[in-house]
């Protein structure tokens, strides 16, 4: 019995399904793309120290270690990094922090026939820092060996995968790594963040260098770490090649980035405004908060509404939004749909240039919290008098100011505090304590079981839903 159970084990084990084709070898996949593999390494000028000096006699046994030490001469300081080769006339991916501030950028083959023997000097061609990747160019006599950009959406990019790294780390020379995809689409708290996660080995020096999957295309490039004591705890990071494809066209092409811009401030729709909000099944889109002059005010969105799909895609959350938006080429017309007090609404949106326009748009800075009547929902409301309007740099009856929110209330619980402003309630403009009674017994004779109320916090706005049990 025990013996028929072990060959059944070892038959599914066997089967189609649970079979996993393991590389015998990395090596030759190592042998095919070394060659487009670089070190980086930079030097950049640092200021001698000022201020009053040492005086050492001289011929004093401490003369020489004084002068090594360091003077008012300027110096140099060094770093390494990792790269790849993209184009037999010499384009170079690495990341931005790998040469930023560098006055002199040089280049290191791989050792090989056909290779660069010498070191050779590299031109800045542009960066992004928002997605930490940078462009260069080095001039050679003959054409060099490359690599391609893979599809790190596809096969071989999918959690399981065996991918291989490569790069210089703790500046030790050209080094490989292997491992798996561990996980896909993670946030590192930048904008345009789409990182695909593996256990590979990556360390200090192995920023800029590919991530290949087992084709021998690059998926990713290699630009953090997650790690306690600095040194590889198989927690490292690639920014996707969805991602740095679109960056480098664009840093060839024009320098610099050029993202489509929206014009809209958003936030994520959560589960507890669903109930609140007309037409709307499940917590999907992105609530548009803010509509500044521009595309989108332009096109016709406001504040209040909700972006289900754009140019074609299905929005799930912000996230997903700003980066398609981004990705988008600047003047292009964009079918938005949304959703407005309960109906569908098709919407055309030429898109701006975000480096130009956001700023202009969305200007830092805004009103300051000042306290003062009538208690609802776990809150102390204050309609906006003339004086508080002039101290808050806002027109008399914006809204109704949170003068007190009490403690342990649904209202503080959604980080609602004294100084912010309620602009609208149920998708409605409130300027006064009736109406938002008004809006609050709309909501109840509707069945609701929520209010969704529109603060403005410095500028800031957010919706925010809160019950009305």
């Amino acid at each position: 019995m025990m013996a028929a159970l072990l060959a059944l084990a070892l038959a599914l084990l066997a089967a189609p399904g649970f079979a996993q084709e393991r590389p015998a070898t990395f090596a030759d996949l190592a042998e095919q793309v070394s060659p487009s593999v670089v070190n980086i390494t930079t030097s950049t000028v640092v200021a001698g120290r000022t201020g009053p000096q040492g005086v050492v006699p001289e011929g004093s046994p401490f003369e020489d270690f004084f002068n090594d030490f360091g003077g008012d001469e300027p110096r140099r300081s060094s770093a390494l990094g990792s790269g790849f080769v993209i184009s037999a006339d010499g384009f170079i991916v690495t990341n931005n922090h790998v040469i930023e501030g560098a006055d002199e950028i040089e280049i290191e083959f791989f050792p090989g026939e056909g290779q660069p023997s010498e070191l050779l000097p590299a031109e800045l061609v542009g960066t992004d820092p928002n997605t930490d990747i940078a462009l260069l160019k080095v001039e050679y006599d003959s054409p060099l060996q490359f690599v391609e950009f893979g599809d790190s959406d596809g096969v071989g990019a999918r959690v399981g995968d065996w991918v291989m790294a490569m790069g210089n780390p703790l500046g030790q020379g050209f080094s490989v790594s292997a491992g798996i995809v561990s996980a896909r689409n993670r946030s590192l708290q930048g904008t345009y963040d789409d990182y695909i996660q593996t256990d590979a080995a990556i360390n200090r020096g192995n920023s800029g260098g590919p991530l290949f999957n087992m084709d021998g295309d690059v998926i990713g490039v290699n630009t953090a770490i997650l790690s306690p004591n600095g040194g590889s705890i198989g927690i490292g990071f690639a920014m996707s090649s969805a991602v740095v494809t679109n960056v480098v066209d664009q840093l060839e092409e024009f320098g610099e980035t050029r993202r489509g811009w929206l014009g809209v401030r958003i936030q994520d729709v959560t589960v507890d405004m669903v109930d609140a909000i007309d037409g709307l099944a499940e917590a999907r889109g992105a609530m548009v908060t803010d509509v500044p002059a521009g595309p989108a005010e332009d096109a016709g969105m406001e504040a209040g509404d909700i972006i289900l799909t754009f140019d074609g895609v299905e929005i799930e959350d912000t996230r997903e939004l700003v980066q398609i938006v981004g990705n988008s080429p600047v003047g292009k017309d964009v079918p938005v749909e949304i959703l407005r007090a309960g109906d569908m609404i098709d919407l055309t949106v030429t898109l701006g240039r975000r480096e130009t326009a956001e700023a202009a748009a969305f200007p830092e800075g805004g009103e300051e919290a000042e306290p003062q009547t009538t208690n609802m929902l776990g809150m102390t409301l204050s309609e906006v008098t003339p004086e508080m309007a002039e101290a808050m740099g806002i027109t008399a009856g914006a809204g109704l100011v949170i003068v007190e929110v009490e403690d342990g209330s649904e209202a503080a619980e959604k980080g609602l505090v004294s100084g912010d402003l309620i602009t609208e309630a149920g998708q409605q403009k409130v300027a006064s304590i009736a109406d938002f009674e008004t809006r609050v017994e709309e909501a109840q004779e509707a069945g609701r079981k929520s209010l969704l109320l529109l603060v403005r916090r410095d500028g800031a706005p957010r919706f925010v839903a809160l019950g009305l049990e």
